[in-house]
């Protein structure tokens, strides 16, 4: 009986020295793997961070010259000119209680790059994607978040927005204005033209008598060398062959 109770008492001895050295080893490989800072904290800079000098991130070297970034082209990356673009616009209220504006100093008149019906196509399906659903298929103001209840921006087809500078269209789409955020992060400048382009596809439409001259940027093509009443038509014929772009009444 003694000699059990001996063998039991070693057994549970045993037992427990083997946790212990198990525990013991576990924390000592933890705590070796744990206190290797020498990877983490070596020394190295780091951007917008305070470092030894006071700078973190490093300016361009003298001399260097941008590429793709440059933007020499206000009209084409800002929709306006140098000219009347530190003017204050002025603004007024519609019956639908938006805040709109009435005058367009500096926006620039004549579209930059050169419209096609490939322009209006890719302005087409852009305009679906990021538009429409507010503005609505025609630009009428009547997109699906405004019948489930958002506020209707104003309508493309008055007077105001059909002699507006395509400038204004293209500043509207980059840097928002009233409840619209503005799109410069989403949309490519191109893309932002072309979207114009449709636009104005759209209000020529609806209103094919009431319409300004449609001005493109002056190029070699035979295209920006025709009158401003030759311009119009061949706008026109882009929207017919588009088959999206209806009169009121529904699709062709």
């Amino acid at each position: 009986m003694l000699k059990n109770k001996l063998q039991a008492e070693v057994k549970i001895r045993s037992n427990r020295f083997s946790k212990i050295s198990f525990c013991l080893l576990l924390f000592t490989f933890t705590f070796a793997t744990a206190c290797r800072y020498d990877m983490q904290d070596q020394p190295k800079y780091k951007s917008y961070k305070e470092m030894k000098d006071g700078i973190g991130s490093r300016s361009p070297v003298d001399g260097t010259v941008f590429r793709n970034n440059l933007r020499e082209d206000k009209a084409l990356y800002t929709g306006k000119t140098e000219v009347g673009a530190n003017e204050v616009q002025q603004t007024t209220v519609d019956s639908k209680g938006n805040t709109v504006i009435t005058s367009f100093p500096g926006a620039v008149e004549a579209f930059p790059i050169a419209i096609t019906e490939k322009t209006v196509e890719r302005g087409e399906q852009r305009f679906k994607v990021f538009c429409g659903v507010c503005h609505g298929r025609l630009g009428n103001g009547d997109g699906m978040l405004i019948r489930r209840g958002f506020s209707a921006p104003p309508t493309y087809h008055d007077d105001r927005l059909r002699n507006a500078p395509v400038g204004h269209f293209y500043d509207v789409i980059s840097n928002g204005w009233g409840k619209m955020n503005g799109y410069a992060s989403q949309i490519p400048v191109e893309d932002r033209w072309a979207i114009v382009a449709y636009i104005r596809a759209l209000q020529i439409s609806q209103n094919p008598n009431g319409m300004k001259p449609v001005i493109t940027k002056p190029t070699e093509t035979a295209v920006t060398k025709t009158t401003p009443e030759a311009k119009i038509t061949e706008v026109k014929n882009v929207a017919s062959v588009n088959s999206n772009v209806t009169q009121k009444g529904g699709k062709k």
